[in-house]
């Protein structure tokens, strides 16, 4: 009698799908959004409405407004292509280091990358074959030190220009929303009011839209947003009111 081994279900029928892991990896375009976003709302917002303690015309507040969101998405752009560009020659000054110091102390690198995967709990016999490895490749051999020695990505490229793009993009679209009310509107108190209620509602989806991007909590992210928002507003509107009147 002869028997058939059968094929375990399991084996026999391997799972279609595969484990795909999704992680976020736009975090320094969220970071440019916010930036240009948040200032977008909350500046414009405050000029516009400590100007309708002080004038009665929605034409003024407007251009005011526009003037505003022109000066700040400029300033605001700029700001971040200067901070990107810092970032660029910060890694490759700290790149053209590490190339000399692999050829100049060899030793001294070596037993960096001894320390390192210490840390890790990786002892020196297990990791000699990935020093080896390095080793016969000096420019990974640099890319590992860059990346788990100094912590240090290199930036993509055209960063800075997208950067400043973004944040300049961003700030005209968030100081569009409070503003417009007064386009709309005859009346400056009529207009205040408006502008108060669609900014705050913005803010709140605006955190809400950033918490999901970045994995946190929607409705945290968006109290958080609304409160800080609320408080940067509030204190510029108090301070422009201030200047107005006197």
């Amino acid at each position: 009698m002869r028997y058939t081994a059968a094929m375990p279900e399991k084996l026999a029928n391997p799972p279609s799908s595969e484990h795909i892991e999704k992680h976020f990896e736009s975090t320094a375009l969220v970071r440019d959004v916010v930036i240009g976003m948040s200032d977008g709302l909350t500046v414009p917002f405050a000029l516009a409405a400590g100007l309708s303690g002080a004038v009665s015309s929605v034409h003024v507040v407007v251009l005011a407004g526009l003037a505003e969101i022109a000066a700040g998405s400029i300033a605001m752009g700029l700001g971040g292509f200067l901070a990107s560009q810092a970032d660029a020659e910060h890694y490759a000054s700290e790149r053209r280091r590490e190339e000399r110091e692999v050829v100049e102390r060899t030793r001294d690198e070596e037993e960096e990358i001894y320390e390192i995967f210490e840390r890790y709990g990786v002892m020196r016999p297990e990791s000699e074959s990935v020093l080896r490895a390095l080793k016969r490749s000096p420019q990974n051999w640099v890319d590992f030190m860059m990346s788990f020695e100094l912590g240090l990505e290199k930036p993509a490229p055209y960063r800075a220009r997208q950067s400043a793009l973004t944040i300049a993009l961003s700030y005209i679209v968030g100081g569009l929303i409070p503003l417009g009310p007064y386009v709309l509107a005859r009346q400056v108190n009529v207009a205040l009011e408006a502008s108060t209620g669609i900014t705050l509602a913005a803010l709140l989806i605006f955190g809400a839209v950033k918490g999901r991007l970045t994995g946190a909590k929607p409705l945290r992210s968006a109290l958080q947003t609304l409160i800080i928002g609320g408080l940067a507003a509030g204190a510029a509107y108090a301070l422009a009111s201030l200047l107005s009147r006197s």
